[in-house]
C-alpha cells in the first residue's frame, strides 16, 4: 500500500424538509428550551449573534464549546465547534420550500489535522449525527414526539464497543 492521501478536505452535507414556517425551524434551532428536546440536553444559553457558548450531553458527559461566527435571523447561522481534533464549522440554512414547508441545509467544513482515513471517518461519523439531528427535529415539530436518536446513537458511551 502506498501513501494514502486525500486530495480534497471532506464536506459534510445533509438535508431535510421540515414541514412548518421557517421562523418556527429556525427558533427550534436557536432556543435551546426546545433544541434540548432532540439535540444536546443544556446550554449556557441562545444560538445569537456573536455568542460563545458551551453545549452539554449529559449522557455522554461531554460538553463542548461552541461560537456564533455568522448569524442571519430565521435564514442561517454558522457555528466553530471542536467536536473532533481540530475546530470545524457547521452552518445551517432555513429557506423557504413550500407553504409553510421549511428546507434545511447543513454543511460542515473544516476537517483536517488527521491521517486520511481518520479524516474520513470523522466527516462520516459527523454526517450521520447530524442527519439523525434533522430528523429528531422533524419528528418533534411535525408530531410533537421526543425521539432519543442522539441519546441513543453511542448505548455504550462515545468511544464504547
Amino acid at each position: 500500500m502506498g501513501d494514502s492521501h486525500l486530495e480534497l478536505s471532506p464536506v459534510v452535507a445533509t438535508t431535510m424538509l421540515i414541514r412548518k414556517p421557517p421562523a418556527e425551524v429556525f427558533r427550534a434551532f436557536t432556543d435551546p428550551s426546545i433544541t434540548s428536546r432532540f439535540w444536546f440536553t443544556r446550554s449556557s444559553g441562545p444560538v445569537e449573534p456573536g455568542a460563545e457558548l458551551r453545549w452539554t450531553w449529559d449522557m455522554y458527559d461531554l460538553t463542548v464549546a461552541v461560537r456564533v461566527k455568522e448569524f442571519e435571523q430565521d435564514r442561517r447561522f454558522a457555528i466553530e465547534w471542536q467536536n473532533g481534533p481540530r475546530p470545524t464549522t457547521f452552518e445551517f440554512r432555513f429557506s423557504p420550500h413550500s407553504d409553510d414547508v421549511t428546507r434545511v441545509d447543513l454543511t460542515e467544513t473544516g476537517f483536517g489535522g488527521a491521517e486520511p482515513d481518520e479524516l474520513v471517518t470523522w466527516a462520516l461519523n459527523s454526517m450521520g449525527g447530524f442527519t439523525e439531528v434533522l430528523a429528531a427535529a422533524k419528528a418533534l415539530l411535525e408530531h410533537g414526539i421526543v425521539l432519543t436518536l442522539v441519546a441513543d446513537r453511542h448505548p455504550d458511551g462515545i468511544g464504547g464497543s
